[in-house]
């Protein structure tokens, strides 16, 4: 037996926006699914919203998005989650970082630190804490 896990991101109205910027930084297909695709009766002011949707690369990058109707709560809080990419290829994530970066609050630069090569950590436009990192191939 497999498993996978998936990191599922929750916004409100923002989820096809978030998806196709990540789609732009990581590359892959995006699917989207409305909320009027998959439920009989949905508010018209929310049926174009994402109730199914992901991103998923052939380099393996996979991410989900949701937006919850108003008639939910939601409250993102702060910083509830981290997507953590990692990779073995500096430059590669570097390009991943600065391209993440645009609009974005940056709170730990990306550099080489104790553990990593190359770590950072940043909050996108859309409030979601992103952590950059180059595996240590060191066996010590």
């Amino acid at each position: 037996m497999s498993i996978t896990t998936t990191t599922h991101l929750n916004f409100r109205g923002e989820a096809r926006e978030a998806l196709a910027f990540y789609q732009s930084i990581f590359g892959g297909e995006v699917m989207i699914l409305t909320h009027s695709q998959i439920y009989p009766t949905f508010p018209a002011e929310e049926a174009d919203h994402v109730a199914f949707g992901q991103v998923r690369s052939p380099d393996g990058f996979h991410i989900m998005a949701f937006d919850v109707p108003t008639a939910r709560p939601f409250d993102p809080g702060i910083t509830p989650i981290f997507v953590s990419v990692h990779g073995t290829d500096a430059d590669e994530i570097t390009r991943y970082w600065n391209a993440l970066a645009a609009g974005a609050t940056i709170v730990q630069p990306l550099a080489a630190a104790g553990w990593a090569p190359l770590y950072g950590m940043l909050s996108d436009r859309f409030g979601i804490t992103w952590v950059l990192d180059v595996a240590n191939t060191d066996a010590r």
